[in-house]
């Protein structure tokens, strides 16, 4: 079979159908304090099974430059360069580095839960540093009242999420691909 290009019109679907579905499930949050519980992170997740690591960053790349330009698609529906900008910005950032810290892993790892779960929990863990320092620097607060209420509340959810996308993720990875969707 011949190698796709990342901008083939396949793939260019895939990428505009996850960014899509990012837009729908990202702002359905749960404001729990200064860092709402979002769907994003799991979306992202699926997404590394089903598009690998290029195709779900610039997947992500365009929701959010979606989200910059005002569209209501960060979490709480709400959008703009002031959300990237702003104290939980940080994390919006992280996920890109979570996807490309955790893509490799489940990209070689053939299924295997311990490398994805390994890649994840990396990934996860970078985007935490990374958006805790960004709400440390603009909140000006000590960083153990940061990891209080933008870290801790959200390892068990997290952790969650990762077995589930990789529990479905692979399920949907080998259908798809026998019914040549992939």
């Amino acid at each position: 079979m011949k190698q796709q290009t990342i901008f083939s019109p396949r793939n260019m679907a895939l990428m505009a159908l996850f960014t899509a579905l990012t837009c729908v499930l990202a702002p359905l949050s749960l404001p729990i304090g200064p860092v709402p519980i979002s769907l994003t992170n799991l979306v992202l997740y699926l997404a590394l099974y089903l598009l690998g690591t290029r195709r779900t960053a610039l997947s992500f790349i365009l929701y959010m430059l979606i989200g910059a330009v005002g569209l209501p698609v960060f979490s709480g529906f709400s959008g703009g360069l002031s959300k990237l900008a702003g104290p939980t910005g940080g994390y919006i950032l992280g996920f890109l580095v979570m996807v490309l810290v955790a893509g490799p892993f489940v990209d070689r790892s053939g299924g295997h839960f311990l490398p994805d779960f390994a890649g994840m929990i990396l990934g996860t863990a970078l985007c935490y540093a990374l958006g805790t320092a960004w709400f440390v620097y603009l909140m000006d607060c000590p960083f153990w009242y940061a990891l209080t209420v933008c870290v801790f509340p959200f390892i068990p959810g997290d952790l969650v999420k990762m077995v589930a996308a990789h529990l479905l993720g692979k399920t949907l990875r080998v259908s798809l691909r026998q019914a040549h969707l992939l």
